[in-house]
C-alpha cells in the first residue's frame, strides 16, 4: 500500500466496514422482512426456494421505504457487479443476483462480497487508481478506478446507516 490514495481509500473503507459490522452483529433474521411502514420495497419468496426482490426501473413516488433485506439483497446487487466491472468479467443482470435469505445467510453473503472486495483493493496501484472507472459512470473518462473506490464507500456508508436506523428502530418496538 505505497500509494496514499489507496491507502486513504482501503481506511475509509475499514472505517465504514467497522460501521457496518456492529449493526450485522445485532441483526436477528426477523429484522430482515419487517416492514417499517405500509409502503415497503421487502424481498419476496419466488415459489421455487428463492427470492425476488421489489424494483421498479423507474423510481416511485412517493418512495418505498426498504426493508433490511432489500436494502441487503440492493448491497449484493451494486457491489457484486461493481467487484464483476473490477475483474474484468462480464457484470451480471440485476435479475441474476439472487437473495440468499434472511439472517445468517445474508450476513455470511455480505462479509463475502467485503472479503472479495479487499483482494480487488489489494491489487491495485497507481496505475490503477487513475485508469478509467468501468462502473458506474460506464467508462465515462472523468472518473477513475479511485472514484470508483470512493463511490463504493460512499454507498456502502449509506445503506450500512440504512440498515443500522432500521435494525434500532424495530428493536425499539
Amino acid at each position: 500500500m505505497n500509494d496514499s490514495r489507496r491507502e486513504l481509500l482501503r481506511r475509509q473503507f475499514d472505517l465504514t466496514w467497522s460501521l457496518f459490522e456492529y449493526h450485522l452483529e445485532r441483526l436477528e433474521p426477523e429484522d430482515f422482512l419487517w416492514e417499517p411502514a405500509p409502503l415497503c420495497w421487502t424481498v419476496r419468496p419466488d415459489g421455487d426456494g428463492g427470492w425476488v426482490a421489489d424494483f421498479a426501473e423507474t423510481e416511485p413516488d412517493p418512495v418505498p421505504i426498504p426493508t433490511i433485506g432489500w436494502i441487503s439483497w440492493h448491497i449484493g446487487w451494486w457491489w457484486g457487479v461493481t467487484i464483476d466491472h473490477a475483474r474484468g468479467r462480464v457484470p451480471r443482470e440485476r435479475t441474476g443476483i439472487t437473495w440468499p435469505g434472511s439472517g445468517k445467510a445474508a450476513v455470511d453473503w455480505l462479509r463475502d462480497l467485503r472479503t472479495e472486495w479487499l483482494s480487488v483493493l489489494d491489487r491495485l496501484d497507481d496505475t490503477d487508481l487513475d485508469a478509467t472507472a468501468p462502473f458506474p459512470w460506464q467508462n465515462d473518462p472523468e472518473h477513475t478506478v479511485a472514484h470508483m473506490l470512493a463511490w463504493v464507500n460512499s454507498e456502502l456508508m449509506k445503506n450500512a446507516t440504512e440498515i443500522g436506523q432500521l435494525r434500532m428502530l424495530r428493536a425499539a418496538r
